[in-house]
């Protein structure tokens, strides 16, 4: 379809060279800060797909969990992030197709990717989770509990939708109105806890 081919590496990079990225919160957001501070075991792989400024991945690592890794189509976001904090871990970064990734992951964390892609990639997006993740692996993170009305990215949904979606692949262990969003998604978003079914 002509969307699939528009979100491409060009137009994610256009859209970072224009100011265009509205969905970066400068810093990580709370559902997700909350969860990895409960983390204990920093040994855990982890995956960020969608990495973008990478604010999540910089977290992890400032946390000592160096076994993580972030990818995403352009490097743009991340070294704007790169420039702000000398931390920043940029040789945990691969450039590269999320779809074409080859790996083993104990932990996927989402924060943006999935509303990022066209709708009809969601499906491949929920195998390639599958994939990615090894025996009792989990997908964390937040997905928007909303319809909006202009064209996207990024793209919503509800709680029905994504149940249907995930179901065959994941236990939902919690799939609920995230309580701490942080204020521009507000009654907008949905934490979920997705268990790898063997």
């Amino acid at each position: 379809m002509k969307m699939t081919k528009e979100l491409n590496k060009a137009y994610w990079e256009d859209r970072y060279r224009n100011q265009e990225a509205k969905w970066n919160a400068k810093s990580i957001t709370t559902p997700l800060q909350a969860y990895i501070d409960q983390l204990t075991q920093t040994e855990r792989s982890i995956l960020v797909p969608g990495v973008g400024h990478g604010h999540e991945l910089l977290y992890l690592h400032r946390k000592g969990f160096t076994s993580s890794v972030g990818i995403d189509l352009t490097a743009i976001a991340m070294e704007e992030t790169a420039k702000e904090h000398a931390d920043f871990p940029v040789d945990h970064v691969i450039i590269g197709d999320f779809f074409a990734h080859e790996g083993q992951y104990d932990l996927i964390l989402e924060q943006t990717f999935f509303c990022s892609l066209p709708m009809e990639k969601r499906e491949d997006y929920v195998k390639k989770m599958y994939e990615l993740l090894r025996p009792n692996g989990k997908l964390v993170g937040v997905l928007f509990d909303a319809f909006f009305e202009q064209p996207g990215p990024p793209f919503g949904g509800d709680r029905e939708t994504y149940k249907a979606l995930f179901e065959p692949y994941f236990t939902l262990e919690v799939m609920e109105p995230a309580f701490n969003s942080i204020k521009p998604r507000q009654d907008r978003e949905l934490f979920i806890i997705l268990k790898k079914k063997i």
